[in-house]
Parts: C-alpha cells; structure tokens; sequence
C-alpha cells in the first residue's frame, strides 16, 4: 500500500476545528424522529461507485421518491479508494490528508479536487442540498494503519497516530484501519474526523463494523460525542449486525439507528447452510424481538432493500434484478414498514421501475413506517404470523404467509386483538374496500402478505 497525501485548505480546516472546539453541550434535538427513508449505493455499487454515478441517482430520488418522504442519499464504502475495482492480485490504494483522514479519490469524486486543496465531498453535499435532500457517508470505525505507521497528528490537537491505535483490535473482515483506544487520543481523534464531516455538510454518518462483529461500545460513545461537539444534525446509523439484544438502551442512548442482522441479500430463505446472507424470512423473529426498544429517535435497522436492478457492482454477488419475486417484495416492504425500520432502498436508480416505484411510495405503508403506533407482532400460527399496529386514527393487521404454497384464510379479528364487533375494512396493496368485516380472509399467496387497514 502506498498512501496518496493530499492538504485540506488552512481556512477550511481552521473554520471547521473552530466548529468542533466550540463544543456544543448536546446534539441539536429531533434527530431522525421517523424511521429514515433513503437510499444507499452499496446494493448496486458496492465499493465502486463514481460522483457522476452517485450524482445520476441524486437526480432520480429527487424526482421520483422525495415526492413520498424519501431524504437520505449515502455513499457507501469506499469513496477514498483510487482502485476500487481492482485485480485480486493489487492492494488498495488509499487517499488521506496529512493528518491521516480519508478523503474522496479526486479520479473517482473530482469535484472533491476542486480549487488550490481538496475540499472534500462538500461540493457533493451542495448538490444534494440543493435539490432538498440529506447526505450521508458509510466510514470503518477506527485509524488508518498507513497513519499510524507515518505516526501523523491528530488534527486540531496534541495527539499522534501511535497514540490513538489499539493496534490488537482489528475489523475481522475489512483491513483498512485499527481499532480506536478509550482515551484522550482516540476522542481526540474523533472529534477531527466529525468536525472534518460536519464540514463537508454531512448529514448521515454509517460507522461500519461497530454495532456487531465486534460490538465496540466505547467507539460508539466516543462517535456520538464528537457529533454533538460539532453542533450538526448528523444521524448516526451502526452497522453490521446484529447489534446484542441486551445493549439496547446503550446504543439508543448514542445513536439513532442500529443494525440488527447481518446483511439482508434477496433471498426469501437461505438453501447454502451459511449464516451469511440473512434472508428476508429470518427476519421476521429479529424484528419482532426488536419492536419494543422502538421509539422516536431510536431505529432497530432490517438493513437495506435489495430491491430492483443490483449493479452493476452489487455488494455481494453478480449483477442482476432482485431474486424477490413481486409477493417477497411486497411482504419485505410491508414487515419493514410495520416494524418501523429505516427504509434504505438498494437498487440502481437510473434502471428504477415503474412497478417499484409504486412499491416504495404506497402513501398508506409508508404512514406506518413513519408514523405507527403501537406495532407488534401479535400472533403466529405456523406459517401465519400477525403483526397489527395502528396509524393516523386507523388500526392495521397484515397477515404474511411464510409458507411455500398458496393459503385461504378467514380469521377473526379478535385473534389479533381487535375489539371491535365489525370493522370497515380495505385491502391496502389491492386498493380494494371490503365492506364491514369480523374477519380476516381471502387468499394469500405464497411468501405473501394480506395487509389491512380497519377502521371502527
């Protein structure tokens, strides 16, 4: 490996540490009240994407998804990569500053090159701005080991390399960086990486292996203090999973979303025997062990929806149309919605299609995910499970079947908990009214879902 140096301006940078000196008291209130609804490039360029790949999907999110909620789009890992498509047989070339931080690869991000001194991805971020939306990026916990050899110091401090590096704490599937110590130094160190962030106008921060493999509960603290010292609304998002179950209350307290599985590839049900991808079925037992940590502010994150054209680098496997079919898809997007999970769509944007447009932007599905209540899963029976919840003065139950063939049903309501005698009932995927009901049914299809809105 062989590190590329590249000089952040002086003005810049002495503006952007005056931001993080100043140390604001607490983070600005309110961050990511609803679940996220966004998109991420890795499902479809894994570490490869380019500005003008990234800024072509800008262009159609602006169009055709802000108009439903939609705010958050992130560039995946990555972005400080010169060779990211390379051979096997090459190592990877990484571009930092003189102090050791990762900046975007001008050959990749060129308006990061812009002017006498990088200025980073902010020119990316106005872009993004400017068509109303949020920018996010996706970093690896930790310090460089190029930094760390070159011993560089810390920004805005006393502090060198060596003095922040666990060097014994490596990310056990991504060689780029060391861990980070619990002491002056790594805080330190954080806080120039934050301040260098708030700079650029970043306003979602994915921090990979953290939450799960290991989970690093002192990094995650240190992270969300040197975002409140900035004084930006920057949503933090942990990854991978699964996150501990009983470190709950700990990541609530310092980040905003929190991946709880491994990755979610599109698979209905994995047939390999290897735990790696979790499938779209298994997380039907993760979420609902999740739900009740769900409240404003705080996300238990089903990973992102590996819906539509994946490519032409996927993350993970060959390029290709999502392997869900129609009814996987539809049960995906409604398990997430009542769940209230992030919705981070994966798919390549400039092939995005008419039929999943009109997946991701059902106004009433999208209600629940941002704005359910009470949501749970109520009841299984074998390969029916129930999950009910409520929204915008409406009571809600989708019935999904897991199993492989096509079931009736005709359930009564009160099995789920519904008190009332008779509902007025409608079909939400169909867009169908069915009249007053005390019962569920009709056909749900195999891997399908029944979702109904009941009202009094």
């Amino acid at each position: 490996m062989r590190m590329l140096w590249r000089v952040l301006s002086g003005l810049l940078m002495a503006s952007v540490l005056g931001v993080a000196a100043a140390a604001w008291a607490a983070e600005p209130k309110g961050l990511a009240a609803t679940p996220p609804l966004g998109w991420n490039s890795w499902d479809s360029y894994g570490l490869t994407i380019t500005e003008a790949q990234f800024r072509a999907n800008v262009d159609v999110f602006a169009k055709r998804l802000k108009p439903a909620g939609y705010q958050y789009v992130v560039v995946d890992e990555g972005w400080y990569l010169t060779n990211a498509q390379k051979a096997k047989a090459d190592k990877f070339i990484y571009v930092m500053d003189t102090n050791g931080r990762y900046v975007p690869a001008v050959n990749r991000f060129p308006s990061a090159g812009e002017g006498t001194a990088s200025v980073g991805f902010k020119p990316v971020a106005d872009y993004v701005h400017a068509q109303g939306l949020k920018f996010g990026i996706h970093i690896i916990r930790g310090i460089s080991k190029e930094a760390v050899a070159a011993n560089v110091a810390v920004a805005g401090s006393s502090f060198h390399a060596a003095e922040v590096a666990d060097t014994s704490d490596t990310c056990p599937w991504n060689p780029d960086n060391f861990g980070v110590k619990d002491n002056a130094a790594g805080q330190a160190w954080y806080d120039a990486l934050m301040a260098q962030y708030a700079g650029w106008g970043v306003d979602f921060l994915k921090v990979d292996c953290i939450a799960s493999h290991p989970y690093k509960g002192d990094e995650i603290r240190m992270i969300h203090a040197a975002i409140a010292k900035t004084g930006r609304a920057m949503v933090l998002s942990l990854s991978p999973g699964p996150a501990p179950l009983e470190k709950g209350a700990e990541v609530a307290a310092n980040a905003q979303l929190w991946r709880i599985s491994d990755d979610v590839w599109d698979y209905w049900v994995k047939t390999d025997g290897k735990a790696f991808p979790q499938s779209v079925k298994a997380q039907f037992a993760v979420l609902a062990s999740w739900a009740p940590q769900v409240k404003a502010g705080n996300w238990p994150d089903a990973d992102m929806l590996p819906l539509g054209t994946l490519g032409p680098v996927p993350g993970y496997d060959a390029p290709r149309t999502t392997r869900l079919n129609h009814d996987e898809q539809r049960t995906l997007v409604t398990l997430w919605s009542i769940a209230r999970s992030p919705l981070i769509i994966g798919a390549n944007l400039t092939e995005l299609d008419d039929w999943t447009v009109t997946l991701l932007t059902n106004p009433t599905v999208l209600a629940l995910d941002q704005r359910g209540q009470q949501q749970k899963m109520a009841r299984q029976d074998e390969d029916l499970i129930g999950w009910t919840t409520k929204a915008d003065g409406k009571e809600y139950l989708a019935l999904f079947n897991t199993g492989d063939s096509q079931t009736r049903v005709a359930v009564p309501l009160g099995r789920y908990g519904f008190t009332a005698a008779m509902y007025a009932a409608r079909d939400v995927w169909e867009g169908k009214n069915l009249g007053k009901v005390s019962e569920a049914s009709g056909t749900i299809a195999a891997h399908g879902v029944l979702l109904l809105e009941l009202k009094k």
